[in-house]
């Protein structure tokens, strides 16, 4: 079944495009802000939005996205919240949006009732980062894709069984470790990519460590989309809940959107 996110596919290749995809932390520095920043993100040229559950363990993040989990968590950020404010975004917005999360805290709230809030919400799918695919089957519903990550260390033969039910795209982390913003991108990103091509037919984005417009072009040469995460939430933590905030990520956003395609 297509849901927004393979409609946003389609139409970048029709128009031979590269998506970008920020992330920020729902809720960081507030909900009220985080529906601000997705509408402004696309705007700015977002073609979908990757928002983070905040949760309180997050080990695949480095340091500027854990405390950005931290802040949204001490100002009062749940799992309910963030519905509401993806059905905020909804209200004048069709931009795909995934939700980035744990496992932790979806079991907790429930699996099969956070997927079924996630929809009528109006969420497009669930990245989950500490999920196999071997447990996955029981959680995934039609109308939620579950987006598959596959990391440069992950050998051949579990690409195809993670490829095998993926649907949406694959999300590629683009160098070994946690979340946060590098100097310069892996040489091995290509050689990585190739192969990755001749398991899947999906479309590839790339994430971790993408902090600049010149990295983003780079990357967005063997990619179908980017990742943007942390240099973004490294503003939004520098701003705070100011006006201004919005205005300076916005500015980035763009000349990110903008290197992809130049």
């Amino acid at each position: 079944m297509e849901n927004r996110i393979d409609n946003c596919f389609a139409e970048l290749r029709t128009k031979k495009r590269k998506g970008f995809i920020p992330y920020i932390c729902a809720g960081d520095p507030n909900l009220r802000r985080t529906v601000d920043l997705g509408l402004a993100l696309e705007k700015a040229g977002a073609d979908l939005l990757e928002l983070g559950l905040p949760f309180s363990d997050p080990l695949a993040d480095g340091i500027v996205n854990q405390l950005a989990a931290q802040r949204a968590l001490t100002a009062g950020t749940t799992i309910r919240g963030v519905f509401d404010c993806v059905r905020e975004i909804r209200k004048r917005s069709q931009i795909p949006i995934v939700l980035y999360s744990y496992l932790n805290p979806i079991f907790q709230f429930g699996a099969e009732k956070f997927h079924r809030e996630a929809e009528v919400a109006g969420v497009d799918g669930l990245l989950i980062l500490d999920l196999p695919p071997e447990e996955d089957v029981d959680l995934a519903m039609p109308d939620v894709l579950h987006i598959r990550l596959i990391a440069p260390t992950t050998p051949v033969n579990r690409i195809e069984t993670i490829a095998k039910n993926a649907k949406g795209f694959l999300y590629y982390v683009s160098r070994e470790g946690v979340t946060g913003a590098r100097d310069s991108i892996s040489r091995s990103l290509p050689e990585k990519i190739a192969e990755l091509r001749k398991h899947s037919n999906l479309p590839l984005a790339i994430g971790f460590g993408i902090s600049n417009p010149d990295q983003a072009h780079e990357v967005a040469e063997h990619a179908d989309a980017v990742v943007v995460g942390s240099a973004i939430v490294d503003l939004i933590a520098k701003h705070g809940d100011k006006a201004e905030m919005i205005d300076n990520v916005s500015v980035f956003a763009t000349e990110i959107a903008k290197s992809l395609n130049r």
